[in-house]
């Protein structure tokens, strides 16, 4: 399997696990569970985080490098 196909695999799965945190998010915001919420709100902020280190990794690396040069 290459890079691009594993890295987009990556990407579906955090994609799932993010929608899957907002839903636990929301429950725990609906209960008023204030330590709860604060937890899921830092997890879906890493999850994110990795979800665009990898949206980077897919990208042609002229993109890439044309984005840092600006």
């Amino acid at each position: 399997m290459s890079n691009k196909k594993r890295s987009r695999k990556g990407i579906e799965s955090l994609k799932k696990r993010i929608e899957e945190h907002n839903e636990k998010l929301q429950t725990a915001e609906d209960n008023e569970n204030i330590e709860l919420s604060g937890y899921y709100r830092k997890e879906i902020d890493h999850l994110e985080h990795a979800k665009e280190r990898l949206e980077k990794r897919i990208e042609p690396k002229l993109k890439r490098k044309k984005r840092w040069h600006i």
